[in-house]
């Protein structure tokens, strides 16, 4: 097929690449190619222009540097507000389960959503076929800040529309945590050794996604609601039920 014979130069800038050879070489047979995973520690530049490749390369720790600070925050201001440190937890606790299926949402209907336009394989790729096709980029496995920050905007504004003004920084913090823990526990499913049994199943569980099965298993911090609406890959069932 198309895709089992198209290269592209890695020593070069690929969104170029992507934008100008997409269309004649790939359509349909995009997915195919971008499901077929090169497992290099590093991944390839993006762009010429050293400020836009910066924009795309996030080391991990910058996740929790930047964002703890900031949930920090909006759970004090539920406190001030004259909440207890206990209703707060909880609302909090409700936020991070909401991100929980958020994350998977994002994951099933937006980030492997099936494109074969020009533009649609060319911004799939950029925000997460390139991430299936170089897995193991370290750089480029957690959401930059400036992406992360430009869509709390509309959730902020969500959580506030259905909420009261003293518990939406609660909801909306624990909701900003989960983010937090999503990124940090989706670099460490890819880079780290587990040696207890939770995260190990965990890592395999998410491996499995990008190396053997990508169309199911698109939770990150647990399986949860693949096993709800029945996306969990079947040798995972059949591992758990053994």
């Amino acid at each position: 097929m198309v895709a089992q014979g198209f290269t592209v130069d890695l020593n070069k800038p690929l969104v170029f690449q992507m934008e100008i050879l997409q269309v004649g070489h790939l359509g349909e047979a995009y997915q195919e190619w971008v499901h077929q995973p090169i497992a290099s520690k590093e991944g390839p530049r993006f762009f010429e222009s050293d400020f836009w490749e910066f924009l795309t390369r996030t080391e991990w720790y910058v996740i929790p540097l930047i964002w703890l600070p900031v949930v920090g925050w909006f759970v004090l201001m539920s406190i001030w507000m004259g909440h207890t440190i206990l209703q707060v937890a909880l609302m909090m606790a409700f936020g991070i389960f909401v991100w929980t299926l958020l994350e998977y949402t994002l994951h099933r209907f937006l980030f492997h959503i099936k494109t074969k336009s020009y533009w649609g394989n060319t911004i799939h790729y950029l925000l997460h076929g390139c991430h299936h096709k170089h897995p193991m980029d370290g750089q480029r496995l957690v959401f930059p800040p400036t992406a992360t920050a430009i869509l709390c905007v509309p959730f902020w504004n969500l959580i506030k529309f259905m909420s009261t003004p003293s518990i939406t920084p609660a909801v909306f913090g624990g909701g900003l945590l989960g983010c937090v823990m999503y990124d940090v526990t989706h670099y460490y499913l890819h880079h780290g050794q587990p040696t207890s049994v939770v995260p190990k199943s965990l890592k395999k569980y998410h491996l499995n996604h990008h190396f053997r099965i990508q169309n199911k298993g698109f939770g990150i911090t647990s399986s949860l609601w693949d096993k709800v609406f029945g996306t969990l890959p079947s040798t995972i069932s059949a591992e758990k039920s053994s």
